[in-house]
């Protein structure tokens, strides 16, 4: 077996697992914030089960976050030491201001949060989950960064003796034009990830007539916010698609299955080609819409795979410079399908709540629970084609995914490690959903137990501390 191909693979299955959960933290944590702020305006004691309830939720994902991302930097020197040899003076530089800057304000403020009930102001507290809303924008604007610089390297030269690449404008890093497009598309993304995961619990707890005081405006927040982001979603993701069109063209062209230069170029709805995705075999697509959304005109040009496959041999020298045309091109099918298909439940959804009455119909909440999945499905499929639209470069035009390996780490070693990873989140998945199910279902706390702490009692002996779960 070939160690590139084990290394991709345990890569693939961990990098995917951990996108599992970063959205919804990102999401999550900022509803939770606007539900206390809700309560601190108000005074509803509706709000305040309510943050409770989600942020028990938001923090249990938040954990599972942590523990599932630490893998991915081992990675890194383990199966691929020559990338990180090459690319360690620029990519390490956003992920360090990463760690020391966005994940210390996000963990120093959610642990004042979690044990701050009952002890700081109220606008202080409050404060504090909004900082760690901000903590996790920041981490994803970091990372992004430094992934956005493998889809199109810049402010950056290549120490031929030392061969590896050298860091020499920072700012050009931070404001890489992919970086810019993707930033805003997965920072919507989350927000849609947040609210229907809160839409779909909310539905389960609804389907029963359980704690309506709290669960029926969860659900109007949570529709809410879904429809935003997914607008912002799709303007977002258009602005990606045409960044991508200018700098990664071979990628989109495989996400169309453009195998010949066309002007003006039709919008794949379906294809059919040969399992190694060489050729299409029959597709069906709308004349010109391709070309006026890589390019803004209806008659604009679309390169094809066939004439960016000899451009980049005239560049870089005999290979194959071509993605696994159907895992992309069915991948980015997935992730804009499931994503148009989340706007329309989420409109769906606020039609109905349109007169503050709740739906009589158990099939309304089942597809609510049903659609908590959603994002999920689109996440992953996005980020599945960014990574694999990518290949074979793990920078794009300056090193290759082959050329990334450990070369001292044999396949057998590789393989161990996959299965041991592998089995190792398949725990954490069942210790996740097991949680996650178990306090979901539980609801939120009563009005009794959220009620303030009797000032006279000075018996601190029979007082727990608030909100350690």
């Amino acid at each position: 077996m070939d160690p590139v191909d084990i290394a991709r693979w345990q890569f693939g299955i961990t990098t995917v697992y951990h996108f599992l959960f970063v959205p919804l933290t990102i999401g999550l944590s900022a509803l939770v914030a606007g539900l206390e702020t809700a309560w601190i305006r108000t005074g509803k004691t509706a709000y305040l089960r309510a943050t409770k309830f989600w942020g028990k939720l938001f923090l249990i994902n938040f954990a599972m976050g942590i523990v599932t991302g630490i893998v991915q930097e081992f990675q890194f020197g383990m199966n691929w030491s020559d990338y990180s040899r090459f690319v360690g003076d620029v990519f390490g530089a956003p992920l360090a201001i990463e760690g020391l800057l966005a994940f210390f304000v996000e963990s120093t403020f959610l642990g004042l949060w979690i044990f701050g009930w009952d002890r700081l102001p109220k606008l202080l507290h409050v404060m504090c989950m909004w900082l760690v809303s901000i903590g996790t924008v920041l981490s994803a604007f970091f990372i992004l960064a430094a992934n956005s610089w493998m889809q199109h390297p810049v402010g950056y030269a290549v120490d031929e003796e030392a061969g590896r690449a050298v860091l020499t404008d920072f700012w050009a890093v931070l404001t890489n034009p992919v970086h810019l497009a993707t930033f805003p598309h997965t920072i919507t993304a989350a927000f849609v990830t947040g609210g229907m995961f809160m839409v779909g619990v909310s539905a389960w707890h609804l389907a029963r007539r359980r704690n309506i005081e709290v669960f029926r405006p969860s659900l109007k927040l949570g529709l809410a916010v879904t429809a935003v982001a997914a607008l912002g979603v799709i303007v977002s993701g258009d602005l990606l698609g045409k960044t991508m069109t200018e700098r990664q063209p071979m990628k989109m062209a495989a996400a169309e299955a453009i195998y010949d230069t066309e002007r003006p170029a039709g919008l794949s709805l379906f294809a059919v080609g040969t399992l190694d995705g060489d050729e299409e075999i029959f597709g069906i697509k709308v004349p010109a819409v391709l070309s006026f959304l890589s390019t803004g005109s209806f008659d604009g040009e679309v390169q094809g795979m066939n004439d960016l496959q000899q451009q980049a041999e005239a560049a870089y020298g005999p290979g194959d410079y071509r993605p696994f045309v159907p895992v992309i091109y069915w991948n980015f099918r997935l992730m804009v399908g499931v994503g148009f298909l989340t706007l329309l439940t989420s409109l769906a959804g606020l039609w109905l709540l349109r007169r503050g009455r709740l739906p009589s119909s158990p099939w309304v909440y089942r597809i609510g629970v049903v659609s908590l999945t959603l994002p999920f499905i689109a996440n992953s499929a996005g980020w599945i084609f960014t990574e694999m639209g990518r290949q074979p470069w793990s920078v794009w035009g300056v090193l290759k995914t082959s050329a990334s390996v450990s070369p001292g780490v044999g396949a057998g070693s590789m393989l161990i490690s996959l299965v041991a990873l592998t089995a190792l989140y398949g725990v954490l998945m069942v210790i996740e959903a097991g949680l996650m199910l178990k306090y979901a279902k539980a609801g939120p706390p009563t009005e009794e137990e959220v009620a303030p702490a009797d000032p006279t009692d000075d018996d601190d002996s029979e007082r727990s501390l608030a909100f350690a779960y």
